[in-house]
């Protein structure tokens, strides 16, 4: 197994979505987080979710997987929690870290696969992040272990975004097809207008 780590921050509320839950929605006949998770898991990396807690719901989707599930309980201080606790849980010998929002169903494995291979052909330890075609900055970021520690001290709902921007010097982008880094899905509306312009998917609500 590679020692690099995709973190799938997975304890949020969804409280955009007015009752549903847009992790367990389905896509190709899975639900999303699940497709996360095999996607992540195709990549041959640790794969390490975080969840609200042991019992939520979207623990059932994730049943089966080798994958390390890690308990949040304090997931209604925002991304930071996910973040804070998801990389203080993962195994000594990780390496880097990719940060793998969980509502982004457009990402494939090929994808994750390009900024795991920038970061091993970079000669030095370097931030990886994913851009649209038109080199808009969005997801999946990778972390190299001395943002470790900085990932663990974050606050607020803001994600690894200061991060980013304090080691702007050593980012490096990676390109991936479309608009796949920055499609996420956290409103019905989203999900509408989504389902209507990929109907090859097969979806089901």
């Amino acid at each position: 197994m590679l020692n690099i780590a995709i973190l799938i921050p997975a304890a949020g509320a969804s409280s955009r979505m007015r009752g549903l839950d847009k992790l367990t929605e389905n896509i190709d006949g899975l639900p999303l987080l699940r497709r996360q998770a095999l996607r992540a898991q195709a990549t041959g990396a640790h794969v390490a979710v975080t969840l609200p807690g042991w019992d939520h719901p979207r623990a059932k989707t994730l049943q089966g997987l080798p994958v390390q599930v890690i308990e949040v309980p304090d997931s209604d201080l925002g991304m930071s929690a996910s973040i804070r606790r998801g990389v203080g849980f993962l195994p000594r010998n990780i390496k880097a870290v990719v940060i793998l929002p969980a509502d982004m169903p457009e990402i494939e494995t090929e994808d994750i696969q390009k900024l795991i291979q920038s970061f091993q052909s970079s000669p030095f330890p370097m931030l990886h992040q994913a851009t649209s075609e038109d080199g808009t900055p969005g997801h999946p970021v990778l972390f190299p272990e001395d943002c470790f520690m900085a990932l663990q001290t974050l606050t607020g709902d803001q994600g690894a975004r200061e991060i980013l921007r304090m080691n702007a010097h050593r980012v490096r982008q990676v390109t991936l097809s479309g608009r796949r880094a920055l499609t996420d899905l956290d409103t019905p509306e989203a999900w509408n207008a989504w389902r209507l312009a990929n109907e090859d998917h097969c979806l089901t609500g």
